[in-house]
């Protein structure tokens, strides 16, 4: 089954490439890594905004970091213009915006990495770091980035 496949059956729809909202650009390619910058969660296409043990739940930040992962999915596809090529998900780096008392910052972050493992499979088994931070750009609870292999 192809990756298109997967995400056809899982109802998800690849968003377009974003433009950035300060000086860098959405992905580097080098040699045959893909490095995708942070993106933040969007809820109907504003920043998904709020801070995880303060007024938002840990189930609410594992939503919002999913909602994450097919964003970077869609850069990804951009990157790549077939996911199919994409020998492996190397990294995952997600910063959570928290209070100091937080401590489920991987619970939240499975979010992404989940759905990256439904759509990719094996090749979706990553390394991952999950920090919580203070604040995040314009108020988003999550912001994940990502590195892929290509084929």
């Amino acid at each position: 089954m192809s990756i298109y496949d997967k995400l056809a059956a899982l109802n998800i729809q690849l968003p377009p490439l974003a433009v950035p909202a300060a000086a860098y650009v959405p992905f580097v390619r080098t040699g045959n890594l893909v490095f995708l910058s942070g993106h933040i969660a969007k809820k109907e296409g504003h920043p998904w905004v709020g801070q995880l043990g303060r007024n938002m739940t840990t189930e609410q930040g594992r939503e919002a970091a999913r909602a994450v992962a097919i964003d970077l999915l869609g850069t990804l596809h951009a990157a790549v213009e077939d996911l199919n090529k994409i020998h492996r998900i190397v990294k995952v780096l997600s910063l959570v915006n928290s209070t100091p008392d937080f401590v489920e910052h991987h619970l939240v972050t499975n979010g992404c990495s989940e759905l990256i493992g439904q759509v990719f499979g094996a090749k979706g088994a990553h390394a991952r770091s999950a920090f919580g931070v203070a604040q995040l750009p314009m108020g988003a609870c999550v912001e994940i980035e990502l590195i892929a292999q290509l084929a």
